[in-house]
């Protein structure tokens, strides 16, 4: 199928394909942010922080490579590694050394910072409810999850 995408050049494209993925990103674009403010206003505590930690309290025995980490989250390797940083300054995140590849590091989940991201859940999981989840009935948020599942599966 021919398609016109804004206005710039034609190619074969499927036009509700790009009209989903211009939405997930305008949606992200527009959510994301406001997440971040209100857990920092909150919970005094950044998006990424969460966002890092959450994976973390997830992961088995709570730690993970950093590779890892920087695949499960939505930031770039080399700003995991200064969130990593930043959470181990202080006291959230310890970095452990690979027990046989020297090098590989994992970073680490501490008591301390379980108990944070416990504590942010609440904001977070209610400002998601606010600004996303509420917009959408639940047989469209169940729809939404699985076909960005059925994405992550084919391309991960």
């Amino acid at each position: 199928m021919r398609a016109h995408v804004q206005g710039v050049y034609d190619a074969d494209v499927d036009p509700v394909g790009v009209r989903a993925w211009a939405a997930l990103l305008r949606v992200h674009a527009a959510v994301v942010p406001t997440l971040d403010q209100e857990l920092k206003r909150a919970a005094g505590l950044p998006l990424a922080w969460y966002d890092v930690l959450l994976e973390l309290a997830h992961a088995p025995n709570h730690r993970l490579l950093m590779t890892e980490l920087g695949d499960r989250t939505v930031l770039s390797r080399t700003r995991v590694s200064r969130v990593v940083d930043e959470l181990a300054d202080a006291g959230y995140v310890e970095r452990a050394a690979h027990e046989t590849d020297r090098r590989a590091t994992y970073a680490v989940l501490t008591a301390a910072g379980r108990r944070r991201q416990r504590s942010a859940a609440p904001v977070y999981l209610a400002a998601i409810s606010a600004h996303f989840a509420q917009h959408l009935r639940t047989d469209e948020l169940r729809a939404v999850s699985a076909a960005l599942e059925r994405v992550l599966e084919a391309e991960g």
